[in-house]
């Protein structure tokens, strides 16, 4: 029997097929819907210090199995994910997703985690696209040192950090000789490709910042599987990816996989198609792996040596 388990850090998954921080992790409705679905695990949306409305809308578009949105970083605050990870008892193999926007936002955060009974992966997102004024913090070396210095020296809790997508090969070697400096557990690779525009008819597709959104969906897999594979040549053995992008078919996944990824992640088609998605992505990865004589991801991996530059 095919399987397609997984380990991240000392945990194992019996799948290999989670949400982005992004899609269907709001609401405790949202992701309860997770649990109950065929995810191997779920990450909450991205938490700040308090509750944030997100930008105006329309804020999300569908074009082409692919999508413009503009959300804001809309979330409950961090108070009401770690009461809903607290009521949930296997939180040790729950992420938590955190964005301090402020410059002290962290300093408030960690404590208040600390002192919870959260006990599984902390997601710190670096490159959230869509927060007027606001650059990506991945982008910026120095400002991605400083909150790095500080999450390490202020929780033991297992870390990994959300990127940007990078597309210059210096800038994946600079990262990843930041990156390689600390005990990371993971990476999650790629966040939305910043600043597209979509028209629909005569006017842009969504409101906020005059149309300019993150693209994501099947349109930006190339440069997500680019990510996952330059990372998986640059970063120690002992940091694991999370690859995220274009994700639509359960070839979608064996590729991200094949690039180094060791579990993948679903935005916008899951946003499309609910998380019923987790269960036809499964089948159709298992289905792609026999076709190669693949019997389980680790048989998969043992087999393969990354791809090539000359491939």
């Amino acid at each position: 029997m095919t399987t397609i388990s997984t380990t991240i850090g000392r945990v194992n998954f019996d799948a290999c097929l989670m949400n982005a921080a992004g899609v269907w992790c709001m609401t405790d409705s949202e992701l309860t819907d997770l649990k109950l679905s065929d995810a191997a695990t779920y990450v909450t949306k991205t938490a700040t210090v308090d509750y944030r409305e997100g930008n105006p809308k329309p804020r999300y578009f569908a074009f082409d199995k692919s999508s413009i949105n503009s959300m804001g970083l809309p979330n409950l605050g961090l108070d009401f994910y770690l009461e809903y990870l607290d009521q949930d008892a296997l939180n040790a193999s729950r992420f938590l997703s955190i964005a301090p926007i402020k410059t002290n936002d962290l300093e408030i955060m960690i404590p208040k985690i600390n002192q919870s009974s959260f006990k599984g992966f902390l997601e710190l997102n670096l490159s959230c696209p869509n927060i007027p004024g606001k650059p990506q913090t991945a982008y910026d070396l120095d400002q991605s040192k400083r909150l790095l210095d500080y999450i390490f020296s202020a929780t033991d809790l297992p870390i990994g950090v959300k990127m940007p997508p990078y597309f210059d090969l210096v800038h994946f070697d600079q990262m990843a000789n930041l990156l390689n400096q600390y005990p990371l557990t993971f990476i999650t690779t790629i966040n939305s490709l910043g600043n597209g525009l979509v028209i629909q008819d005569l006017s842009v597709s969504i409101a906020p910042k005059n149309g300019f959104g993150g693209i994501g969906g099947a349109c930006i897999k190339p440069t997500a599987l680019a990510n996952v594979h330059a990372f998986r040549q640059r970063l120690n053995s002992s940091i694991q990816i999370i690859g995220t992008g274009g994700v639509i078919t359960g070839r979608d996944v064996f590729e991200h996989i094949l690039c180094g990824a060791d579990m993948v992640q679903i935005g916008t088609a899951l946003y499309e198609e609910g998380p019923q998605i987790f269960t036809r992505l499964a089948s159709e990865l298992i289905r792609e792996m026999e076709r190669y004589g693949f019997q389980s991801l680790s048989d998969f991996k043992n087999q393969l040596t990354y791809l090539t530059e000359d491939a």
